[in-house]
């Protein structure tokens, strides 16, 4: 890397983005919040909801809008810190929406593979039914492999990507369009290293459920942002493989199947 990071040359520059990011992420809420009045407690127990993958995929990205904006602020602004330093000196730039472009297409990608395994899941279902009674099961096994997630080394590893922006920017720096195309791409990679099954697991808590959803969105930013990441990496953890016990004895538990 070939630039040094400097404070913003403009302090409304920085608000802007902040601004920008949660008026998105509001619009995305407000909108998820009126999908999940829309949909009927049947279709809420599939894993696609009944819907097509258009469909899917649309609120899938209001999805990664809401939750993941926020708690990828940081990192977008640091990038956008070091271009402003860059324009400062007079050096060529590049938008800052390239880079959150790049993000977001690494979560739409892992939705449209989400989709599709949900969608060859509820055809199996259809035709087997042991596997449709065993599906609730399934899910606090889902849950168990979540929380045991949360302790792996290569949870450990994405996260420290993630709650050092300006270091990995350092490491990482490519300069051009090109480039933060390809810093989006791999920050999204470290993202979704982070944070895959804790989005996994809304397929049997609900794709709609909105409480789970704040709960994951808080849960991401205590990891991402606040000093006692690794408690609340821990105690999230413990959380999920004793409730993934629990459905695994009383399938019933689980807000799919109430």
């Amino acid at each position: 890397m070939t630039t040094t990071p400097v404070d913003y040359p403009l302090p409304r520059a920085r608000n802007l983005i902040i601004a920008t990011l949660l008026v998105l992420a509001a619009a995305a809420w407000a909108l998820i919040v009126w999908q999940s009045s829309m949909v009927n407690e049947d279709e809420m127990m599939g894993p696609t909801m009944g819907m097509a993958a258009p469909v899917f995929l649309a609120i899938w990205v209001a999805m990664m809008i809401a939750m993941m904006f926020p708690t990828a602020m940081p990192m977008i602004l640091t990038f956008a810190r070091v271009q402003a330093g860059k324009a400062a000196r007079d050096q060529a730039t590049v938008p800052v929406g390239i880079f959150v472009a790049a993000y977001l297409l690494v979560w739409i990608f892992f939705g449209a593979a989400a989709f599709a395994v949900a969608s060859a899941g509820e055809a199996l279902a259809n035709r087997s039914m042991w596997l449709m009674d065993s599906a609730p099961r399934i899910g606090g096994v889902v849950l168990i492999a979540a929380g045991i997630y949360q302790l792996s080394p290569l949870k450990r590893i994405c996260l420290s990507k993630c709650r050092s922006p300006m270091s990995w920017l350092l490491n990482s720096w490519r300069d051009g369009p090109g480039g933060a195309l390809r810093m989006g791409v791999e920050h999204g990679v470290y993202c979704l290293g982070c944070c895959w099954l804790l989005f996994v697991i809304l397929f049997p808590l609900g794709m709609m459920n909105i409480a789970a959803m704040s709960v994951i969105t808080l849960l991401i930013f205590a990891e991402k942002s606040l000093p006692i990441s690794r408690p609340v990496g821990m105690l999230a953890a413990l959380g999920l493989i004793a409730y993934g016990a629990v459905v695994l004895a009383s399938p019933n538990v689980l807000p799919t199947m109430m």
